[in-house]
């Protein structure tokens, strides 16, 4: 099995533990090739991308959105769920969707390892029983 993962650059100490989730999840269940990209807003191209240049079974998202002052939260979460969606339904091919939208940092990080899990981990899982239906 090939399996890629989309990461973003922004907000990376949270992205890294969802990283390191996803990546603990595929262990041993074959190769894994990591992209990073700017922010969770490039995400969904960067999925079409991987699928339209290489071979893969599946793929997983992964980034940290937390909301500011500002409209911009919603219009990044948004879009970029919605671009990760299309790209999968599009393709056929299975996303994993571990790009978390919250509050706060402290939030992000009980969801990055913390005590609300690991939502790259999770990602990772659904993708793998995606391919399995």
């Amino acid at each position: 099995m090939k399996f890629g993962i989309v990461a973003a650059k922004f907000n990376q100490e949270i992205v890294d533990k969802l990283l390191e989730g996803a990546l603990n999840e595929l262990e041993g269940r074959g190769s894994v090739e990591v992209v990073r990209v700017p922010g969770a807003f490039e995400i969904p191209l960067a999925c079409r991308n991987l699928i339209n240049k290489r071979s893969f079974d599946g793929l997983v998202a992964l980034g940290a959105v937390i909301r500011g002052d500002t409209y911009h939260f919603e219009v990044v979460s948004d879009s970029c769920a919605q671009g990760v969606m299309r790209v999968s339904l599009d393709s056929g091919i299975p996303i994993g969707f571990g790009v978390i939208t919250t509050e706060n940092e402290e939030q992000a990080l009980e969801r990055a390892g913390g005590s609300h899990g690991n939502k790259g981990q999770d990602a990772a899982r659904a993708m793998l029983e995606m391919l399995n239906n």
